[in-house]
């Protein structure tokens, strides 16, 4: 008498709550799986949308507003949700190795958990500055430093931001924004004039925006100089230390000892706070699991989002370099590759072919300006600041985020 055998549920778990993941997990519960068990391992129950982040720190969003509620995404994909971190792999019995809890298998792993400003080599910058990842440790210091300036709105502040990409550029627009609202200044005009703020940004190249065309970075720069954000252009970083200077009012009207930001150049700048936006590198727990790295040490991964030494591995996002498609660290990016992973787990799983992605060489970046405008640029065309380009934004950025509302499920 044959026996009906049936198919073994196979372990599918996903380590971090990134932009991708967060779309795994939504259509895994509108085409739910059979035979697939489902695990989330993050840090946090909820993951911040990268696009409304300088939105929220300008103070156009709530907290709610920009970020991704995964208890509600994994009930909804019936997943099983652990907030632990994760420290280590063991490729060769397929666990996931945490921190807090017994190790986790899988069948098949996907990993997207984004990426941490590279700090390490440069003095002092771990110790005494605030990274702008991971995200929560960034909003615990913004929401402190607001609380600081509204009950001691006639205290000088200075702050500095290390690194001029795009992150770098709508960190600074959006903070000054934000403390001049605070400090009472709502007129365009009086913007560069209020003399207890001063935003220093530092940047390694000569221009900002590097990775961006030319007409873009002529209109970032403007914008930043006609706000009275002071540029430091082309200097290096080379230390972050407590002032050994002179005291001055800043330092006895302030609880925290002011920090000095060292140059290359020689160049020393005092601020209050730093705020550390360089480019990306990946924990280090991921350069030690056997994975193949590139020199940063990313995922490296092929056109079927699998890693090229380990295929039942998969990664997505900022942690993942395409070997065949490099393009740069970007949310937007993330974002489009959340349906194609979908599609191949669900096809390893099954045991089907798996279908190549091939990302947009040209994407459309809107950047916020902090002030209800933004900047339109997609190849060699930018389209200077405007409040119907603001508009636009918020429109895609809110629709992204209805996909993960309260109605899920519904």
């Amino acid at each position: 008498m044959q026996q009906n055998l049936q198919p073994r549920t196979k372990d599918l778990v996903l380590v971090g709550g990134g932009h991708s993941h967060a779309i795994v997990l939504k259509m895994f519960g509108t085409k739910p799986s059979p035979g697939i068990r489902l695990t989330l391992i993050t840090l946090a129950s909820d993951t911040p949308y990268s696009g409304m982040l300088p939105g929220h720190i300008a103070g156009f969003y709530s907290h709610d507003e920009c970020h991704i509620d995964l208890r509600s995404l994994a009930n909804f994909a019936q997943a099983q949700l652990y907030i632990d971190r994760v420290v280590a792999l063991d490729l060769e019995n397929n666990k996931v190795i945490c921190a807090n809890r017994p190790a986790v298998d899988f069948d098949v792993l996907s990993i997207d958990i984004g990426s941490t400003p590279a700090r390490i080599s440069v003095s002092g910058a771990t110790e005494y500055t605030i990274a702008a990842k991971p995200v929560a440790n960034l909003l615990e210091h913004w929401y402190h430093l607001l609380e600081d300036v509204a009950k001691n709105s006639q205290q000088p502040l200075s702050i500095g931001i290390v690194g001029g990409g795009a992150g770098g550029v709508e960190l600074a627009l959006s903070m000054q924004s934000h403390l001049q609202w605070i400090l009472g200044c709502w007129d365009d005009q009086e913007l560069a004039n209020v003399k207890n703020l001063a935003i220093h940004l530092f940047q390694r190249h000569q221009e900002l925006l590097p990775s961006y065309h030319s007409s873009a970075r002529r209109q970032a720069k403007q914008i930043l100089t006609q706000r009275g954000i002071k540029l430091h252009l082309g200097e290096t970083v080379c230390q972050v230390a407590p002032s050994n200077l002179t005291p001055n009012l800043l330092v006895h009207r302030r609880k925290e000892a002011m920090l000095e930001v060292k140059c290359e150049s020689g160049l020393t700048v005092e601020c209050n706070k730093i705020f550390w936006v360089t480019q990306a590198s990946a924990p280090e727990w991921v350069k030690a699991t056997g994975l193949g790295t590139d020199e940063q040490g990313f995922i490296l991964v092929d056109d079927t989002l699998q890693s090229q030494t380990h295929p039942h591995v998969f990664a997505t996002g900022d942690i993942a370099t395409m070997v065949n498609h490099l393009r740069p660290k970007a949310g937007v990016f993330a974002v489009r590759q959340g349906k194609p992973l979908f599609e191949n787990l669900q096809r390893i799983l099954l045991n089907k072919p798996l279908k190549p992605y091939r990302p947009q060489k040209q994407y459309l970046s809107l950047i916020g300006t902090g002030d209800g405008r933004a900047i339109a640029t997609r190849g060699i065309l930018t389209l200077p600041p405007h409040q119907l380009l603001w508009c636009w934004k918020d429109l895609l950025d809110r629709r992204f985020m209805e996909q993960f509302g309260k109605g899920l499920g519904a």
